[in-house]
């Protein structure tokens, strides 16, 4: 009976550990890449005004 025991108790900690693991984890990378990308966007968007703009003239 005593490995029963052992197991829940071994399944409940790994679990609480894994969920403060993923907390520590969403925190960390908490946006993350987010101003790449932000660049990247308004480069494509100042590209799309400058063809848009030549098209008028």
């Amino acid at each position: 009976m005593s490995h029963f025991d052992l197991g829940v108790s071994l399944a409940f900690w790994l679990t609480i550990l894994s969920a403060l693991l993923c907390v520590v984890y969403g925190i960390i990378n908490w946006n993350k890449g987010d101003e790449e990308s932000n660049e990247a966007l308004l480069a494509k968007w100042a590209e799309e005004e400058k063809e848009i703009n030549e098209e008028l003239l």
